[in-house]
C-alpha cells in the first residue's frame, strides 16, 4: 500500500515553486528542433515591461499554456517563446516619474543619461511580470526569453525600417497626428482611447464678404476657429449651393474664408454649413488636401496657443482660449446660442491627457500598400476564431490610414535616419554612415524613436533569430496560433501579418484566438475606479494556481465574456482538494508497483465496463475541445468525469472488490490505476501542478515527469454504450433511494429495505447483476426485486426507466412531524415570495434599481416558486402514504 506517499493535506504553495524549479533547471520546454515530431510554436504576447499579472493576462497565459501542453502530449515539438516589450511611453513615463521625485527631469540628465538610467529601472523592476508568468506555470522555453530591446530584435526592427523605406513603404512627412501634450509625441489612431462627454455646440456668426448676410456655424472647439482657412457647405444644399467660391469673414480675426462644396458635408448636422480647419481636425485635412486649403497651425507641442493665434490668445490653453473667445464672440454679436452636446474626445491610451490633432513633421508606414495582402489571407491562410471577429479585422484594413511611427520621446528603438547639415541629405541605413556622398561627416541622426508597436509587429520572426536564417526560424515559422484579446486586433494582429508576408513572405500564424473580456460577477468591466478588481496574484496565493487556472478554462467559452468571483475560484479549490483526496484513497488501494496487467477490453463487471467507456469517451471530448479552443467543453467534461464520475461512483463501486481480494482486485486495482493514470494525463494541461505531484507518486509511472507524459491512446474495444445504458438504470435505482432519504430526513447511513417492481426480465436480470452494489451504495438492509414486487400503503416511491422502486416507510418517518415541518417551511417559503412578488410588481422599484439587482430578485423569485413546488409535492406524498 501507498498510503502515505500524499499528504493528508494539498498545500498548493510549496508543491508550485519545486515543479517551476524542476521544470525551469531540467529545461523541461526547451525544445530540441532535431527532434521528430511535427513543430508547434506560440509567441507570448509580449507584456508590458511595465506591467503586473491582471487576469486577462491570466487568461491568456493558461489558454496558450493548455495549447502548449495538450500539444506536446500529442507528440509535437513545441516552443512557446517568452518576452517582453519595451513599452516606449508606458516606460518613459514611469521614470520620468521617479526622476521627478528626485526633482529632476529627463532633460536635466540628457539622452544618453536618461536612457541609462531606463535601463537600470528595467533590471530592477522590469522582470517583475515574468516572474507572475512564471507563478501561472507557463510551460516556455525560458532559454529563448526575448526582449523588443534586445540586439538582435534592434538589428531586425532597423532592416525592417530600411527596406520598408527603400521600397518607398516608408515616408517622412507633413502630416496631421495625434498629439498628446504631456507626453510630448505623436499617437497613432489605435493609442487614442475615445469617450463620450458632455459639452456644448457654440453656433457662431460668420458674416459674408459682400455683406449679404452671415452663416451660422456649429462647432464643439470655438478655440480652434482661430485656424479655419476656409467653410464648407454640401454642393446640394439648395440653402447655401449659390455661395459657393464666394467669400466669409472670419469673426475677431477678419480673414477671408472661401467657402467650398464638398459631399463630405452633413447636411443634418448642426446648421449644415463647416468650419474648416485643416491643421487642427483629422477629417478638415483631408478636405484640405482635397481644396488646396491653407494649413494654419495655431498650437505649439505643450497644447497652448501659439503667436499665430493672435496676441490675444498666444499662450492661452485651449480651455481658457475657448473661454476668451466665447466672451469676445458674444461682446462683439458673433455668438448665436450654446446648446449642450455629447460628443467623443480622445485621451492619450497611456496618460490619458486630451489628445490634439496637430500637423508636424513624422515618419510614415504607407499601410494602405501594405492591407490588400493580410486582408486576403484571412481566412484563406489565417483563421480567426471566433469568426465573427474576421468582419472588425476586415473593416479596419478597408479603411486604414498611413500609420505614424514616429514618436518624440528617448526610450525607444531610435529612427536609423541622419541628416547631413551641409547639404540636407537623408541617409537611412543599418549602421551609422560615416560620411555624406558631399563628403561632409556633420550628420546628425533623426531625434525621435519608432513606436513600440513597430518591434512588436516583427515578434513572430524576429524572435526566432530573422534576419538570420536560424534553424528556429525554419522549423517554427509560421507559428501555430496567436492567443490574444480583441483590444490589440489592430494594434498587433494585423500589422503583424503585414509585416510577415512583407518580410517573410508567409502569414505568422496559422489561427488566431481571440478570448473575451474577464469580467466581475456582474458582468462589469474590471477597474481600479470601480474597486471590482480581482488580482490573480492574489488569488494564486490564497487558492493555488490550479484553481484560478481552472476557474478560467471552465469560463473559457468562445465569444462570451468571463464572469469572475473570488467564491468560483474557491469552489474550484475544492475540486482541486477532490483531486488529491481521491488520489489518496485510490494510493490506499493500489500496490506499491504498479498492478499486474489484465485485458482491459475483456472486463466483464458492469463498473468497470462503464468506467472505461466513459474513458475513452472522455479522451475523445477532451482531444476535440482543446483542438477546436472550446477550454471550457474540455474543462467542463474532465469536472463531470472525475467528480460525478470517478469518485462519487467508481470509487465507491469498486470498494467490494477491493475488500474482496484475489483475482477480483487484481482486476479492480489495474483498472483503477489506468484511470487514474490517464486523466491526470488529461487534466495535466489545465492543472499542471496538482497533477504532476500525484504523478510523481503514482506506481509504475513514479519518478517520470508527467509533463512529457504523451496523451492517453484510444481503447476502441473499451467503447460500450450497453455498458453505458445497463449503468445508468443501476445509478438511477441507487440514486432513487438516495432522494427518497433526503428528502424524508433519514439519515444517508440508516440501512433501510428497499423493493423494485422491474418492467421486464432485462431490467430484472440487470439489477440483479448489480445486487452487491445497490445494497452497498444505497445502504440497504434488504432488496426484492421482481416483476410483482409490493410495498405496504406506508410508502415512498419512484420511477427509473419504468421500474418502481420502493421504499417502506414504516419505523423511519414520523408522519405527523414530517407533515408539521413541511407545513412550517411552507409558510416560511409562500411569505418570503409574497413578499417579493410584491417588490417585483412595483413600478417604482423595477424601473429605478440597477439591472443586476433586479434580475438576481427575478432569480430569486423563481428559485422560490421551484422550492414551493417541490414541497408540496412530497407533502401530498407523506399525506397519501399516511392515508
Amino acid at each position: 500500500m501507498a498510503e502515505n506517499a500524499l499528504p493528508k493535506g494539498y498545500e498548493p504553495q510549496d508543491i508550485e515553486n519545486r515543479w517551476r524549479t524542476h521544470w525551469e533547471d531540467n529545461k523541461t520546454f526547451t525544445p530540441d528542433p532535431d527532434a521528430p515530431g511535427e513543430p508547434y510554436s506560440i509567441v507570448i504576447p509580449p507584456p508590458n515591461v511595465t506591467g503586473a499579472l491582471h487576469m486577462g493576462h491570466a487568461l491568456n497565459l493558461t489558454l496558450q499554456d493548455i495549447l502548449c501542453r495538450f500539444h506536446r502530449q500529442k507528440g509535437r515539438k513545441v516552443l512557446w517563446v517568452p518576452g517582453t516589450d519595451h513599452a516606449g511611453i508606458a516606460t518613459q513615463n514611469v521614470v520620468e516619474r521617479q526622476l521627478a521625485r528626485e526633482g529632476k527631469g529627463r532633460h536635466d540628465l540628457g539622452r544618453e543619461k536618461f536612457i541609462e538610467r531606463v535601463w537600470q529601472w528595467r533590471e530592477e523592476y522590469g522582470n517583475r511580470i515574468l516572474s507572475q508568468i512564471r507563478k501561472m506555470g507557463a510551460s516556455v522555453d525560458w532559454t529563448r526569453e526575448r526582449f523588443t530591446m534586445d540586439e538582435g530584435l534592434s538589428r531586425a526592427v532597423r532592416q525592417v525600417f530600411v527596406k520598408l523605406y527603400e521600397d518607398g513603404l516608408i515616408y517622412k512627412g507633413n502630416y496631421i497626428i495625434n498629439w498628446c501634450p504631456r507626453c510630448h509625441t505623436a499617437l497613432a489612431d489605435d493609442e487614442v482611447d475615445h469617450s463620450a462627454e458632455k459639452g456644448a455646440l457654440h453656433y457662431v456668426r460668420y458674416p459674408l464678404e459682400d455683406g449679404s448676410g452671415h452663416l451660422t456655424i456649429a462647432t464643439t472647439r470655438p478655440e480652434t476657429m482661430l485656424a479655419d482657412t476656409a467653410i464648407a457647405v454640401h454642393p446640394e444644399d439648395e440653402r447655401f449651393s449659390h455661395l459657393i467660391g464666394k467669400y466669409a469673414i472670419l469673426p475677431l480675426v477678419g480673414r477671408k474664408l472661401i467657402i467650398i462644396g464638398d459631399k463630405y458635408v452633413d447636411r443634418e448636422f448642426g446648421t449644415g454649413c463647416l468650419k474648416v480647419t485643416p491643421a487642427h481636425d483629422h477629417n478638415d485635412w483631408e478636405l484640405g488636401r482635397k481644396h488646396g486649403l491653407e494649413v494654419l497651425n495655431i498650437l505649439t507641442d505643450d497644447g497652448v496657443l501659439s503667436e499665430d493665434a493672435g496676441p490675444d490668445f498666444a499662450g492661452l490653453d485651449c480651455a481658457a482660449a475657448r473661454k476668451k473667445i466665447l466672451v469676445m464672440l458674444e461682446e462683439k454679436g458673433f455668438l448665436d446660442r450654446i446648446e449642450p452636446h455629447e460628443h467623443n474626445v480622445g485621451h492619450c491610451y497611456r496618460c490619458k491627457t486630451v489628445v490634439e490633432p496637430y500637423v508636424s513633421t513624422q515618419w510614415f508606414v504607407a499601410m494602405t500598400k501594405l492591407a490588400p495582402r493580410a486582408r486576403a489571407a484571412v481566412p484563406a491562410q489565417t483563421q480567426i476564431y471566433p469568426e465573427n471577429w474576421e468582419k472588425t479585422y476586415y473593416n479596419w484594413l478597408d479603411n486604414i490610414r498611413d500609420w505614424c511611427i514616429s514618436r518624440q520621446i528617448w526610450w525607444g528603438h531610435r529612427i536609423p535616419a541622419w541628416t547631413c547639415e551641409d547639404c540636407g541629405e537623408l541617409i537611412v541605413a543599418m549602421d551609422a554612415p560615416q560620411a555624406c556622398k558631399c563628403g561632409s561627416t556633420r550628420l546628425t541622426q533623426d531625434e525621435d524613436v519608432l513606436d513600440t508597436w513597430f518591434s512588436s509587429a516583427l515578434w513572430p520572426f524576429s524572435t526566432l533569430g530573422w534576419p538570420d536564417s536560424t534553424e528556429e526560424l525554419k522549423q517554427f515559422y509560421p507559428t501555430s496560433v496567436l492567443v490574444t484579446g480583441f483590444d490589440i486586433l489592430f494594434f498587433w494582429v494585423a500589422r503583424m501579418m503585414m509585416m510577415g508576408l512583407q518580410f517573410m513572405d508567409e502569414i505568422p500564424f496559422h489561427h488566431v484566438y481571440i478570448h473575451a473580456l474577464v469580467r466581475d460577477e456582474h458582468g462589469k468591466k474590471m477597474s481600479k475606479s470601480t474597486g471590482n478588481v480581482i488580482d490573480p496574484v492574489e488569488m494564486i496565493d490564497k487558492y493555488g494556481t490550479d484553481s484560478l487556472r481552472f476557474t478560467l478554462t471552465a469560463f473559457a467559452a468562445m465569444g462570451r465574456d468571463i464572469k469572475l468571483s473570488e467564491a468560483r475560484i474557491e469552489g474550484y479549490r475544492h475540486f482541486i482538494n477532490k483531486i488529491w483526496n481521491a488520489a489518496r484513497f485510490a494510493l490506499m488501494n493500489l500496490p506499491e508497483e504498479q498492478p499486474a496487467p489484465c485485458d482491459l477490453a475483456a472486463v466483464q463487471e458492469l463498473h468497470h465496463r462503464w468506467i472505461l467507456h466513459r474513458l475513452e469517451e472522455v479522451k475523445s471530448s477532451v482531444d476535440s475541445a482543446f483542438t477546436g479552443y472550446r477550454f471550457n467543453e474540455a474543462a467542463q467534461t474532465l469536472y463531470k468525469f472525475f467528480w460525478n464520475e470517478l469518485c462519487d461512483w467508481y470509487l465507491e463501486l469498486s470498494k467490494p472488490d477491493m475488500q474482496a481480494g484475489g483475482e477480483r482486485r487484481a482486476r479492480a486495482q489495474f483498472v483503477l490505476w489506468t484511470v487514474l493514470k490517464e486523466v491526470l494525463v488529461l487534466m495535466h494541461p489545465v492543472m499542471p501542478f496538482v497533477t504532476a505531484e500525484i504523478w510523481n507518486v503514482l506506481p509504475g509511472v513514479a519518478g517520470t515527469d508527467i509533463a512529457c507524459a504523451s496523451y492517453p491512446e484510444t481503447r476502441p474495444a473499451c467503447v460500450s454504450p450497453d455498458a453505458e445504458k445497463r449503468m445508468a438504470l443501476v445509478q438511477g435505482v441507487i440514486s432513487a433511494i438516495r432522494t427518497i432519504k433526503a428528502e424524508l430526513n433519514i439519515a444517508p447511513t440508516t440501512r433501510l429495505n428497499a423493493l423494485v417492481r422491474t418492467v421486464s426480465d432485462a431490467a430484472l436480470e440487470e439489477l440483479e447483476a448489480s445486487r452487491e452494489v445497490i445494497s452497498v451504495l444505497a445502504r440497504l438492509e434488504g432488496l426484492t426485486m421482481g416483476a410483482d414486487a409490493a410495498g405496504p400503503r406506508a410508502s415512498a416511491s419512484a420511477v427509473v426507466e419504468g421500474n418502481e422502486v420502493i421504499v417502506p416507510l414504516a419505523g423511519l418517518v414520523d408522519f405527523e412531524a414530517e407533515l408539521a415541518r413541511l407545513d412550517k417551511e411552507l409558510g416560511k417559503v409562500g411569505k418570503e415570495k409574497e413578499k417579493l412578488e410584491a417588490k417585483l410588481a412595483n413600478e417604482s422599484f423595477v424601473s429605478r434599481a440597477p439591472a443586476d439587482i433586479v434580475a438576481k430578485e427575478r432569480a430569486r423569485s423563481q428559485e422560490l416558486a421551484e422550492t414551493q413546488e417541490k414541497l408540496e409535492s412530497l407533502r401530498k406524498r407523506l399525506a397519501d402514504a399516511m392515508d
